[in-house]
């Protein structure tokens, strides 16, 4: 049976979502509210090349991201070998290696001089501390802090997860976050057991799409009915399914349809919510999300050549008071945007900045967040060019914070949305944060509105 589907959120979750529904067979309208498609998927010229000017990159051992890009034609491309390097304690130190933060190797912990003596002393007594007894759901912070100690969490876990949430890892769910380390504690020594891990495998890490990861969402769009700049206002039961209220209150318009996923950020969702699933809508409400900035640089070769730039860039953990989070150096990272910028005599790298509940410091115009980045990068790798050309993205609430308890939470709004039939929900709110963890989320959405012979669930 063809039924309509309405698909509100023009991100990589509802372009998965509305290409998963028009395979099945069905006809699909999606809707969003910006003039263009992708979310936090976006690309930007920066001194005559196109560059991501959000995310840059997704893991490449789950399936989901890489089979996507393959499925529409987009060719995948590995970083290079270059690490990354941590400024912390007044200079840029080799990262050591770990999971999410949470050393896995002393040597290198102790060699890379990130800890301080005393702070050494306590990471080397964790493998002596026993299992653990975890009820419920506790923070990434205060589960390695009592492990390890706090500068372990300070200087090493904040950096790595604040480069994934820009969040705070004393507030962060351990077990939607990490899972991982949940299972080690529960066990043991996470020391012991993380570096039992192989430190080489058969696949790279992560991938990323040659010309950017911003293409995925304009593969996504090409085969699909996708309307821009329009505003969803409400979503409401009819006695055949559902109206999708569009526009201004001034020219209001209704869509029907039979089946309604909702692909938006948790606030707005949470707003359409309000009437057909409250429950869902409360908890929803409930979910924070931090705002962050990228800012993307494109300098002379000429102007770098002289620099430190021996890694694909560096983290910055919050306690050392910078004002940049990261930096990634592009063209030693990605090999296209290497080759793409070399045409042009340039080089780019880019900064972000912001954490949850750290809004008022992206209140500072473009231009200063371009010269607070400037003196930083010159700060920690003595760059004092000046640059090309420059881009600053903002993306306001762009990261869900996953709050010890999220779990329980995804569940109760899961129970509820499935009270209504024709209903389902999918995005970065869910079930984590990564491009490939979205894209599940959005097959997840997609399947549930149908049984397995197609019809509708109800």
């Amino acid at each position: 049976m063809v039924v309509r589907v309405v698909v509100v959120g023009g991100g990589i979750a509802g372009l998965t979502a509305a290409r998963d529904l028009v395979a099945a067979g069905h006809e699909v309208v999606l809707l969003e509210g910006a003039d263009h498609v992708g979310g936090k998927l976006q690309r930007h010229d920066v001194g005559g090349v196109t560059v991501d000017v959000g995310a840059e990159a997704m893991l490449n051992r789950r399936p989901e991201g890489v089979a996507l890009a393959r499925a529409v034609g987009l060719e995948l491309e590995h970083p290079t070998v270059a690490s990354s390097r941590i400024w912390t304690r007044g200079a840029l130190r080799p990262l050591p290696r770990s999971l999410m933060g949470v050393p896995l190797d002393l040597e290198q912990l102790a060699s890379s001089g990130v800890l301080s003596d005393a702070g050494l002393e306590l990471a080397r007594r964790e493998p002596a501390l026993p299992p653990e007894v975890i009820e419920g759901d506790v923070s990434v912070g205060e589960l390695v802090a009592r492990r390890f100690g706090d500068e372990v969490v300070d200087r090493l876990v904040e950096p790595l997860l604040g480069g994934v949430y820009a969040g705070h890892a004393r507030e962060l769910s351990a077990r939607a976050s990490v899972p991982q380390l949940v299972g080690f504690a529960e066990r043991g020594s996470l020391l012991e057991q993380g570096a039992a891990i192989p430190m080489t495998y058969d696949t790279p890490v992560f991938a990323g799409i040659s010309g950017g990861m911003g293409l995925l969402p304009d593969a996504l769009a090409a085969g699909l009915e996708a309307r821009l700049g329009v505003t969803v206002r409400g979503v409401s039961r009819t006695e055949d399914g559902f109206a999708v209220l569009t526009g201004p209150t001034t020219a209001p318009e209704i869509i029907t349809a039979d089946a309604v996923v909702l692909a938006t950020p948790a606030a707005p969702t949470a707003r359409l919510l309000a009437d057909l699933a409250p429950t869902a809508s409360a908890e929803l409400a409930g979910i924070e999300a931090a705002s962050m900035a990228v800012v993307s640089f494109a300098f002379s070769a000429a102007d770098v050549a002289a620099v430190d730039t021996g890694s694909s860039g560096f983290l910055v953990p919050p306690v050392d008071g910078r004002r940049i989070k990261a930096s990634t150096f592009s063209f030693a990272k990605w090999g296209w945007v290497r080759e793409a910028g070399a045409a042009e005599g340039l080089v780019h790298l880019r900064t972000s900045l912001g954490r949850h509940r750290e809004e008022v410091a992206l209140q500072a115009s473009d231009e200063e967040l371009v010269a607070l980045s400037l003196v930083d990068l010159e700060a920690a790798t003595g760059l004092r060019a000046v640059p090309v050309d420059t881009h600053v993205q903002r993306w306001g609430g762009g990261l869900p914070q996953y709050a010890v308890g999220h779990l329980d939470r995804v569940a109760r709004i899961r129970a509820d949305v499935a009270r209504v039939p024709g209903l389902a929900v999918c995005g970065a709110a869910y079930d984590g944060v990564g491009i490939p963890a979205v894209i599940a989320s959005a097959h997840r959405a997609a399947a549930e509105l149908f049984t397995a012979d197609g019809t509708m669930e109800s």
